[in-house]
């Protein structure tokens, strides 16, 4: 008897295990977006994951053309939340839950354009085939021809980056608030884009970068206080 029940009971157990698993598809999800990063929004508390692309980090750089990097995850940002600014609100159907517990989304604008497509094709995400299984993959096309963003210098694709970065592999937990460095008018320097020392022209120029770019301490190698010292 009492191995009967205990069935019985793990059965019942197995059930509602089962329906926690597959629990009820949430509805679709509208509103104002705030941006997270390139391929992140939060929408009325909810925190949402573009479906089948990725974007690069909102602490990745890259190098454009002339091989000078920029903040090519803060760029992403940007343009995403223009994009979405241009027609509002954002409506996400759910696909399913990330291991964030983000829920991760096929999300048109307004007039129905879709945004991660919109994303890919302008060279601002990568069509990640993993989750996609390609629907991307013309637009990405597209945008490597056209060389655009991303597709005009040299970047690591995002997944790659993370796998690097383990200290930021965790997603942004703020959104970001897009903003843009302003340059210092007493200087004339700015800390966008970040440089290497074979592309400063001065000590001075090294120095300032140093003390106040978040970046700068890349420029101080032994760590003594003076920047590319080939120039000091």
């Amino acid at each position: 008897m009492a191995a009967l029940t205990a069935m019985r009971h793990s059965d019942s157990l197995r059930e509602v295990n089962l329906q926690n698993l597959v629990g009820t598809k949430p509805a679709p999800i509208t509103g104002v977006a705030s941006v997270i990063d390139g391929d992140t929004i939060e929408v009325h508390g909810q925190r949402i994951r573009f479906n089948g692309i990725d974007a690069p980090e909102s602490r990745q750089y890259c190098d454009d053309a002339k091989g000078f990097e920029y903040p090519c995850g803060r760029r992403s940002a940007e343009a995403v939340d223009s994009f979405l600014a241009a027609s509002r609100p954002v409506r996400c159907t759910f696909v399913e839950w990330d291991r964030y517990h983000r829920f991760v989304g096929d999300c048109r604008r307004a007039d129905g354009a879709s945004v991660a497509a919109w994303m890919v094709e302008h060279g601002q995400a990568l069509d990640w085939h993993r989750y996609s299984h390609g629907a991307y993959a013309p637009q990405q096309a597209k945008a490597e021809a056209a060389k655009v963003c991303l597709w005009v210098g040299k970047f690591e694709a995002p997944w790659d980056w993370r796998a690097s970065h383990a200290d930021g592999a965790a997603p942004a937990k703020q959104p970001l608030g897009i903003i843009s460095r302003k340059l210092v008018a007493q200087s004339g320097y700015s800390c966008e884009p970040r440089r290497t020392c074979k592309q400063i022209s001065s000590c001075d120029e090294a120095q300032w970068y140093l003390q106040n770019c978040s970046w700068g301490g890349r420029l101080d190698r032994d760590g003594d206080g003076v920047a590319c010292e080939t120039l000091c």
